[in-house]
């Protein structure tokens, strides 16, 4: 899935997958584990995991947590989340088929069934998966779920005219992906890709081998939705609750309040508490002003948390180490350009000007929690090997050596491209952003490209940046991913195949028979034999194509007020994990 995390200094990135677990009983804030990023995650599962949640001990019950966000949400419609923070705060009141549970010191993760019994049965060509669904489970109106509002929102992912920035596996592996447009044109209650024999059986029809689909039922996009209250672009608004709480109200780009969901059933839950009244979301706040906040902890902001890593000029006024969530994440940041705009030998001019060092400190980068990237693959990826090319690496001074400059200039001139212009979009109300822009329209101009930086407000960003056919040659989403589940096949196939473009998910817009052959060839490999592929596909793409410059491996450090009970890290996305958190005063 396009699961997208979005920082003030970059733009999207995916979700993940990973390891084994249930909540800690440590009553800390911190991450448990290591800290580190070099860790690779792995595909655990336990298909007979069931509800209740084991309790987080210490645990008390009462009070709001405000979550103060200098970032914004594009949506929190199921069909179309695709950023770790709309899925992060999406588990509050969606479930799926399937859900990860954190377990021991480590908070590993583990796939465990959900509003699904199990996690799936597979037909023995691979083409159908069968999914039988708890029965008892309620909308937070008391109405019942059914079989048919998963095949609804199945139905409903598909079009993608509507839902535009939502995960897209489904269109490349479900039976006739590739052919049907949803449920609201002509024939579309008819899709052969899914069936409902009956109120508590799912069946799932594909077009190829997807041995993946149990973590893709993880994601938003698999909880129920029932037709007769689908308000297609406003049903975010009102969505039909199944977790611990519902909208109460969502006033978009700037607030969502959360309450608790009366007909929620804990047992049935093998993840999500609900310990707290409810939730107080603001968003498109200043980043350095809400995470001194949050640190003071001055009355009301000890219940505030930012999900955002702390800015490294707040380092020295971290007090208590508690008051910081860390871990590691399946993440990678990057600096995306258009090929079809900008050719190849100008791409390699573009990496040889950016300016990394200076822009690591004036984006505030920690490199405990982002340290410096040379690949596509993260090292938390199965699959992941550390390799480095010349003058991609993460470090150097770029056009800021003036040596460099003149290098880039005269390079411009033999390939007849002097003055090439460069476009982006920024958050013009984000101090952080906008110093980046400057810095780096600085560093182009002194390599003789021109520069054409757009202002656009935060709350719109992500709007301006997810269009594939935006009119700016860098910068487009994503421009950073985490895994939707770990493996590669999360990454190239949806990333940087031709198809990408029109699914919304490509990286650098690339349209390239032979690169789409060669991950096609992975793809077709056992998942053992594709752990040695794929970071030859990794290599090759930044080696030959270059559609992207690696900045950072993302990890979590984000502030956390000292009311805060139970902030763990969450390592499937790299972020603070919310349906367990406590207020330890209510």
């Amino acid at each position: 899935m396009q699961w997208k995390r979005i920082t003030a200094v970059a733009a999207t990135v995916m979700v993940a997958a990973a390891a084994c677990g249930s909540p800690s009983s440590k009553n800390g804030n911190n991450s448990g584990g290591n800290g580190e990023l070099g860790s690779a995650q792995v595909k655990a599962t336990d298909p007979t995991a069931k509800g209740p949640a084991a309790e987080v001990d210490g645990a008390k019950k009462g009070g709001t947590v405000t979550v103060l966000s200098d970032v914004t949400p594009d949506t929190f419609d199921p069909t179309n989340i695709y950023y770790v923070d709309g899925n992060q705060i999406g588990k509050l009141f969606y479930r799926a088929l399937t859900q990860y549970r954190l377990d021991g010191p480590d908070h590993k993760p583990v796939l465990v069934p959900d509003l699904a019994e199990d996690l799936g049965t597979k037909s023995a060509d691979g083409l159908t998966w069968t999914f039988k669904l708890k029965q008892g489970i309620k909308y937070m109106d008391g109405t019942p779920v059914k079989a048919a509002d998963f095949a609804y929102s199945i139905k409903r992912s598909f079009a993608h005219d509507l839902y535009d920035a939502g995960p897209t596996y489904q269109q490349q592996f479900f039976l006739d992906g590739d052919k049907y447009k949803g449920p609201y044109g002509p024939g579309g209650a008819n899709y052969r890709g899914v069936e409902t024999p009956d109120d508590h059986t799912l069946v799932i029809k594909l077009a190829k081998k997807f041995d993946d689909l149990p973590f893709y039922g993880a994601f938003p996009m698999f909880t129920p939705i029932p037709q007769a209250k689908d308000t297609q672009k406003n049903y975010e608004q009102k969505p039909m609750a199944t977790g611990p709480y519902q909208v109460a109200s969502y006033n978009p780009g700037n607030e969502l309040k959360l309450t608790k969901n009366p007909n929620w059933d804990p047992n049935t839950d093998p993840v999500r508490h609900q310990y707290v009244d409810g939730w107080d979301f603001k968003f498109a706040q200043d980043t350095i002003k809400v995470q001194r906040q949050v640190l003071a902890s001055a009355g009301p902001d000890a219940n505030a948390l930012n999900y955002s890593n702390l800015d490294v000029s707040l380092l020295p006024e971290v007090k208590d180490q508690s008051q910081l969530v860390t871990g590691p994440g399946p993440c990678n940041q990057m600096y995306t350009m258009d090929s079809r705009k900008i050719p190849l030998e100008v791409r390699k001019l573009i990496a040889k000007s950016y300016p990394y060092d200076s822009w690591r400190k004036v984006a505030g980068l920690n490199p405990k929690d982002s340290p410096p990237a040379s690949t596509i693959l993260p090292p938390a990826v199965p699959g992941f090997e550390k390799y480095e090319l010349p003058g991609l690496n993460g470090t150097g001074k770029g056009a800021e050596d003036p040596a460099v400059a003149q290098q880039v200039k005269d390079e411009l001139a033999k390939l007849g491209k002097s003055g090439f212009q460069l476009s982006w979009y920024f958050s013009i109300d984000d101090k952080i952003a906008s110093q980046v822009s400057q810095l780096r329209q600085q560093a182009y101009e002194k390599a003789g490209f021109t520069v054409k930086a757009i202002g656009v407000p935060k709350a719109k960003l992500r709007t301006f940046v997810g269009n594939q056919d935006a009119p700016v040659n860098i910068g487009k989403t994503p421009a950073g991913w985490c895994s939707d589940w770990p493996s590669g096949t999360s990454w190239f196939p949806v990333l940087f195949k031709s198809d990408a473009i029109a699914l919304g998910n490509s990286v650098g817009q690339l349209q390239d028979k032979a690169l789409d052959a060669k991950i096609d060839a992975v793809v077709a490999k056992s998942p053992e034999e594709q752990l040695k592929e794929w970071s030859k596909i990794d290599k090759d793409i930044l080696e030959n194509y270059l559609p992207v410059l690696p900045l950072y491996y993302a990890g979590t450090n984000s502030p956390v007020g000292k009311n805060i009970g139970h902030a763990i890290n969450d390592p499937t996305q790299g972020m603070p994990e919310f349906t367990s958190i406590y207020l330890k005063q209510p």
